[in-house]
C-alpha cells in the first residue's frame, strides 16, 4: 500500500548495510521520482551504472555493488535493464514501486523466477510500539497489572490511529483527512489512470462499501443489483475488475470461505477488509463502534505479515468462524475473534463455532483472540484457547 513506507525500509536495508561495514560508496540509491530523473527512457538507464563505474572504477568485477531503485515503475521496461545489469555485473538489486504498477506475478515473469517479492503493510502493532519509543515485552501475557493497563491502552490507540507512519501521531480529523487523500491517490493512480476506468461513481460506490464494512460478507451479485436499482450504469464484469483492482493496490483484502469445490467458493460471498483499522471510520458512514471490526482486520493483517494462507469456515449448521489459517508447514488454527466475551451468550455463540468447525477440521489449534480475558476466565472451555489479541501479534514463539 502507498505510504506505508517501503522506501524508509529501502533507507533501513543500507543502514544494516553500513553496519556490517560495507562502504557507502558500494550502496547506491536512486529514487525515479526525482524531478532530475523524470521521463527517464529505458535506453538511458545504462549511463547511471556507467557514470558510477567511471567514478568508482576498482569495484567492478570485484565486488558486490548493492543498487537500490526506488519507485522503478515509472520506468517503462525497466525489468529488462535490471536483468541485463544482474547478468554482466557483481550486484544485487532491489526495486520498489507502486503495488499495483509492480505486481509480484508481473515482475516474476519479467525477471523469470529470478525475483523475490517483500510486501510492506502498515505498522503492526509491535512496530506501532517501536515506533512510539515503547519496549516490547518478552512475555506479553504476564505483565504486572500497570505494565498490562498501559499495554492494553496502547493496543486500543492502535486499533484506533492504524498503522500508517505519517497517520499515527495525527488527531482524529486531521489523520481522517490524510488517510482520505492516501485512499483517493490510489484509486487515481493505481486504479483509473492504470486500468482506465471511466466509471469513478460506480468504483467509489465500491470502496466506501469494502472499506467501512470490514470484516462484512460481500458479494458482487448483491452489490449489482443495489446499484443498478439507484439507476447507475455498471456491468457485473467490471464490478469484478474493479474488485480485483482494489486488491491489487493492497486497498482492500478479501476472504473466500473454506470450500472443497471450486464451485462452493464461488458461489460464497467473500469477506472483505481495509488494510488498516484506521481506514474503517473513514469510510463508515453508520456512526457505529468499530471496535470489534478493527480487532479482527487487525488479526486478518498480522496472519497475512506470518505469510499464512486465510480463509473463513461456514460450518454444517450455518455458524461462522472468522479465520483458518494455514501456516506454510501445513499446520491450521481456527481463528476466532471476538472484543468482549463478557455477555455469556455471545461468548456461546463464538464457542459453538469454534466446535463445530473443529469437528471438521480435528487437527486444528482452536483460538479465541478477545480484548482482554478477564471476563471470560470462568468459560474457558476445553480445547479451545483464549489469549488476548495484543499477546497474540506481540508473541512470536
Amino acid at each position: 500500500m502507498r505510504r506505508a513506507g517501503k522506501t524508509t525500509f529501502m533507507h533501513l536495508i543500507r543502514r544494516a548495510r553500513l553496519e556490517q561495514g560495507i562502504p557507502r560508496e558500494r550502496l547506491v540509491y536512486v529514487n525515479f521520482e526525482d524531478e532530475r530523473l523524470a521521463g527517464l527512457p529505458l535506453e538511458q538507464m545504462h549511463y547511471l551504472t556507467e557514470e558510477y563505474y567511471r567514478r568508482f572504477p576498482d569495484v567492478r568485477q570485484r565486488e558486490t555493488v548493492t543498487w537500490f531503485f526506488d519507485e522503478i515503475q515509472t520506468v517503462s521496461g525497466w525489468e529488462r535493464f535490471v536483468r541485463r545489469l544482474l547478468d554482466s555485473e557483481q550486484v544485487e538489486v532491489f526495486v520498489s514501486g507502486s503495488s499495483a504498477a509492480l505486481l509480484s506475478r508481473e515482475v516474476s515473469t519479467a525477471m523469470r523466477g529470478r525475483s523475490w517479492e517483500v510486501v510492506i503493510h502498515p505498522f503492526s502493532f509491535e512496530e506501532y510500539l517501536r515506533h512510539r519509543g515503547s519496549s516490547i515485552p518478552e512475555k506479553p501475557e504476564f505483565l504486572p497489572p500497570p505494565e498490562r493497563s498501559a499495554m492494553e491502552r496502547a493496543f486500543l490507540d492502535y486499533l484506533t490511529a492504524g498503522g500508517f507512519p505519517e497517520a499515527t501521531n495525527l488527531e482524529p480529523a486531521a489523520r481522517h483527512l490524510l488517510l482520505k487523500d492516501y485512499v483517493d491517490v490510489a484509486i487515481l493512480r493505481d486504479v483509473v489512470e492504470r486500468h482506465r476506468i471511466g466509471n469513478m461513481t460506480a468504483l467509489r460506490w465500491l470502496v466506501r462499501q469494502l472499506l467501512g464494512n470490514a470484516g462484512g460478507l460481500f458479494s458482487v451479485e448483491k452489490f449489482y443489483a443495489s446499484v443498478k436499482s439507484q439507476g447507475m450504469s455498471v456491468s457485473r464484469d467490471a464490478l469484478h475488475e474493479f474488485v480485483s483492482y482494489l486488491q491489487d493496490c493492497f486497498l482492500v483484502r478479501t476472504l473466500w470461505v473454506e470450500a472443497a469445490s471450486e464451485r462452493q467458493r464461488m458461489v460464497n460471498p467473500r469477506k472483505a477488509y481495509p488494510v488498516d483499522p484506521a481506514l474503517i471510520p473513514v469510510f463508515d458512514r453508520t456512526g457505529r463502534a468499530n471496535l470489534g471490526h478493527a480487532l479482527e482486520t487487525t488479526v486478518l493483517l498480522e496472519l497475512e505479515r506470518r505469510r499464512m494462507e486465510v480463509t473463513y469456515v461456514r460450518t454444517h449448521q450455518g455458524r461462522e468462524v472468522d479465520f483458518l489459517a494455514r501456516e506454510p508447514g501445513g499446520s491450521r488454527m481456527l481463528i476466532q475473534v471476538c472484543a468482549d466475551l463478557s455477555d455469556p451468550a455471545t461468548a456461546r455463540r463464538e464457542f459453538l463455532a469454534l466446535k463445530e468447525a473443529g469437528e471438521k477440521y480435528p487437527q486444528a489449534q482452536r483460538l479465541v483472540l478477545t480484548l482482554t480475558t478477564e471476563d471470560a476466565s470462568t468459560l474457558r472451555p476445553e480445547g479451545i484457547e483464549i489469549r488476548p489479541a495484543y499477546a497474540w501479534m506481540l508473541d512470536r514463539t
